[in-house]
């Protein structure tokens, strides 16, 4: 409490016994130790009282920092997540392309087989499937018969 070395009791305990004598300084020695412990208990009991007074406000405020900690988190945890597993599925999908176009560069036949249409007339331009059917009869449009 007082910080105090050896030297320095020492000290004081040679001015205590100048000052108080042989006679006196025993009792001011039993005293001095009633009155520091004392003093440590009361040191000892103020303390306790401050911790004490100031523990349930202090943990009041740590649940409810937890509380809203937690609060935040959860959503945050839960985005993360949806973004990791979104993440996930894209990488899954990125592969499977690059392996279907390795796939293809490597492939010597096309991928996509070209799709017949109409043939067309050079000369006129028009298209010749309908006239190997039979079903037009090479004239106009108009649907007259030859005449």
């Amino acid at each position: 409490m007082f910080n105090l070395s050896g030297s320095e009791i020492v000290v004081i305990v040679l001015l205590a016994l100048i000052v108080l004598g042989p006679e006196k300084l025993p009792e001011a020695i039993r005293r001095f130790g009633r009155v520091y412990g004392e003093l440590k208990r009361m040191s000892t009991g103020f303390q306790s009282e401050f911790r004490n007074a100031f523990d349930e406000p202090m943990r009041e405020f740590r649940e409810t920092a937890q509380l809203t900690k937690d609060a935040v988190m959860r959503p945050m945890n839960e985005v993360r997540d949806t973004i990791k597993e979104a993440g996930k599925d894209l990488g899954k999908d990125v592969e499977r392309s690059f392996q279907e176009a390795s796939r293809a560069a490597n492939d010597p036949s096309p991928a996509v087989e070209p799709t017949s249409g109409p043939e067309v007339d050079d000369a006129s331009g028009r298209e010749t499937d309908a006239a190997a059917d039979g079903t037009s009869d090479g004239d106009d449009d108009d649907g007259a018969k030859p005449t």
